[in-house]
């Protein structure tokens, strides 16, 4: 893989090396790169603005560059039809996620305007993982953005589920569904400029799906991925990868336009009620059985919740019915199902 670098020690002084530190430990500055495939290395073009709180994150975007993000992976967060999402550790301990493209679909100058504009945007919803950097290149391409220690929805349910735990409490899943309408709504609502010149649909998330909503430790949510969809293209995986590692790519549309983002939602929320083996049918089923899921004699939530709790979990499970419509002019804009959850 193009992100593994192959390092050797520097000489030491006694072999009429440089002297390049002091410190006895370990630091990637006491090591020569040589990361197989680039000859040369290439600054990363920064996203982060000089009115950005972090003035050490500012500062940082003066030293990054291609090879201290490629040899910096510690491993592979995820994998999609999009690309592959690596954590990498860079100087003095920050921390991010790299999504590397499969197949970018525009040219150096289009990545970059597009890639910028995301940014900016992101910038203005709580909601939203900053971007702070990217890379372009013959050979790859790639966009830095925050790394959030809890990971995606995805790996925490679908984890919980493989050892026979509850990962979240009714509250905790309400929050979740929340912050996620609250992100879709902001996106949809979202124009571009007349002198703007990214040539993007701004309004269009492209690619919301579990994997896709990263946690913080209070379990307020972070939409990744974000009009990355307008980046790059759906590559076919030909080796099948661990269930841990790709998500079932079939379940959610990928259709360019607001009414696939709110399908996709719906997905989320099934998966959230209690879907712990999402298929093509899943939805079909729950409609056979919606009857005997009210009454209780199908116990389709995998949290407990009784009394007015039970009735606004019905409440969001017809709100993914709806969402997960087949006809598309059938399905719920975004503001219409925030004014739903509000009224819980």
């Amino acid at each position: 893989m193009l992100s593994r670098a192959f390092t050797k020690p520097r000489r030491s002084i006694k072999d009429g090396g440089d002297q390049q530190s002091k410190s006895g430990g370990g630091s990637i500055h006491e090591y020569e790169d040589m990361v197989l495939g680039f000859s040369d290395d290439l600054p990363l073009i920064s996203c982060i603005t000089n009115h950005d709180q972090d003035h050490e994150l500012v500062g940082l975007q003066m030293m990054m560059t291609m090879k201290e993000v490629l040899r910096s992976s510690v491993g592979v967060m995820g994998e999609s039809r999009l690309g592959i999402t690596e954590k990498v550790v860079l100087l003095k301990g920050h921390v991010f996620a790299v999504k590397r493209f499969r197949k970018v679909i525009v040219g150096r100058s289009d990545f970059g305007k597009r890639v910028e504009r995301l940014a900016l945007v992101s910038t203005k919803c709580e909601f939203l993982v900053p971007i702070t950097a990217y890379l372009y290149t013959k050979r790859i391409k790639f966009v830095l953005y925050h790394y959030y220690p809890m990971g995606s929805l995805a790996q925490l349910l679908e984890g919980a589920r493989k050892h026979g735990h509850t990962a979240l409490n009714w509250n905790q899943r309400l929050k979740i569904i929340h912050h996620i309408a609250q992100a879709i709504g902001f996106i949809h609502t979202e124009s571009t400029p007349p002198n703007d010149r990214s040539n993007m649909q701004m309004n269009i998330h492209g690619n919301i799906k579990s994997s896709n909503v990263l946690l913080n430790v209070d379990f307020s949510i972070r939409l990744s991925d974000y009009g990355f969809a307008q980046l790059a293209e759906n590559v076919e995986i030909s080796d099948k990868p661990p269930p841990a590692a790709v998500e079932n790519i079939y379940i959610y549309r990928e259709e360019l336009c607001q009414q696939s983002d709110v399908f996709n939602f719906g997905i989320i929320l099934l998966d959230i009620l209690g879907g712990s083996n999402l298929k093509r049918s899943f939805r079909k089923c729950i409609l056979e059985n919606k009857a005997e899921i009210r009454e209780g004699k199908i116990e389709f939530f995998e949290f407990a919740v009784e009394g007015k709790e039970r009735k606004r979990a019905l409440h969001i499970l017809d709100i993914a019915l709806a969402c997960t419509s087949r006809l598309a002019e059938s399905r719920p804009p975004i503001d219409q199902i925030l004014v739903l959850l509000e009224t819980l």
